[in-house]
């Protein structure tokens, strides 16, 4: 309910300023400003507005997003691991590569 009433009272600022805009013979401008004060008012009509604070009021989302941070935490500490342990500078994944490409490597008869 505050949400749609911000909304509204901030369309009704940018209608009263496209207004005073087109009074000054800025027609473009009033024309744009007026495209924008329109926005809130339609994202409330069609029930945006209300999905958006249904999803920010609720404690079970906040937990979900919490989840899914912790899991890419997770995600990404283990990468970071794995990348430091098999292959920073020298490791032996670097080392087969280069094995095998060194100008020692004799091809088969």
């Amino acid at each position: 309910m505050l949400a749609e009433t911000i909304c509204s009272a901030v369309s009704a600022a940018g209608l009263g300023i496209a207004a005073v805009t087109a009074y000054r013979k800025r027609f473009m401008a009033a024309a744009r400003i007026t495209a924008y004060a329109l926005v809130p008012v339609g994202l409330v009509m069609t029930g945006v507005v209300e999905w958006l604070t249904g999803i920010v009021f609720n404690p079970t989302v906040w937990i979900g997003f919490g989840l899914l941070g912790l899991a890419w935490l997770i995600l990404a500490t283990t990468r970071a691991v794995e990348r430091r342990s098999l292959g920073g500078a020298g490791g032996p994944a670097k080392k087969a590569k280069a094995g095998a490409s060194s100008p020692e490597a004799v091809a088969p008869a």
